[in-house]
C-alpha cells in the first residue's frame, strides 16, 4: 500500500528481456530490502536485486511478466528515462494523499497542458472503460502522484499541480502526447463493482473458466 506521495525520482538504467522482462533503476535509496515492494511510476513491483551504481547512487532491479506488460507504461520504458519512486507505507506513517495499491488500471495519455500561473492543468484522456473510476474532486493516482481530480469527462480528467509536485514529480517535464500510468481510487472501484451487478452484469466468462 502507498500513498501516492513520490519518495525520490529513479532512472532507468538498463533493461533485459529474457528470461523475464527486468528493469535496473538508480536510485537514491541507499537501504531498500530484498524482497521489498516498491511503487515505480505507480506501479508496485518488487526488489529482487540490489547493486551499486558506478555514479554512486544505489540500483535496484525489477521484474514484470506479461500482466504488468500489457496493462502499464513498463514496456516502453528505456534506459536513461525518469521515473517516479515511492516506497510503501509503513502503520505509523502520515497519510497525506490517499490509498494506492499500486495496482494500474489503465494507461491515459496527456491532451493537453496549460499554466495557470506557477501551477499547471493537465488534461489526460483515458480508456472509455474507466471513465466510472473518477469523480470530480475525488483522487488519481498518475504516474504513482496523489492527485485531485479538478474536472471530469466521458473519456478524459483533468487535474492541477501546485509548483511542489511539478518539481518533485515526473510530471513536470511531460509533454502532451506521453503515456502515463492510472490508477483510480480503491473506493471508487468498489462502487462502480457494486452498481455493475445492480445493473444485472455477470462475471466475464474468461475468470470461470479452467484450462482446457
Amino acid at each position: 500500500m502507498f500513498t501516492g506521495l513520490i519518495g525520490a525520482i529513479g532512472t532507468v538504467v538498463e533493461r533485459t528481456h529474457a528470461p523475464i522482462h527486468s528493469v535496473w533503476i538508480s536510485t537514491s535509496f541507499d537501504d531498500l530490502a530484498h524482497g521489498e515492494s516498491v511503487a515505480c511510476a505507480g506501479i508496485c513491483l518488487t526488489v529482487a536485486k540490489r547493486r551499486s551504481e558506478p555514479n554512486g547512487e544505489h540500483g535496484f532491479l525489477i521484474q514484470a511478466g506479461p500482466e504488468t506488460l500489457a496493462r502499464t507504461t513498463l514496456g516502453s520504458w528505456k534506459a536513461g528515462e525518469r521515473v517516479n519512486l515511492e516506497r510503501a507505507l509503513r502503520p505509523l506513517d502520515r497519510m497525506g494523499g490517499h490509498f494506492v495499491q499500486g495496482h494500474i488500471d489503465g494507461v491515459g495519455t496527456i491532451r493537453a497542458i496549460s499554466r495557470d500561473g506557477a501551477t499547471a492543468r493537465i488534461v489526460v484522456a483515458h480508456p472509455p472503460e474507466m471513465a466510472s473510476l473518477f469523480v470530480e474532486k475525488g483522487s488519481v493516482a498518475m504516474d504513482g502522484v496523489s492527485l485531485t481530480v479538478a474536472a471530469v469527462a466521458a473519456d478524459a480528467l483533468e487535474v492541477m499541480l501546485i509548483p511542489e509536485t511539478l518539481a518533485a514529480t515526473t510530471l513536470g517535464s511531460a509533454l502532451v502526447g506521453a503515456r502515463v500510468n492510472l490508477e483510480g481510487d480503491v473506493l471508487g472501484k468498489y462502487v462502480a463493482r457494486h452498481r455493475s451487478f445492480e445493473n444485472h452484469q455477470t462475471i466475464p466468462k474468461s475468470c470461470m473458466e479452467g484450462p482446457e
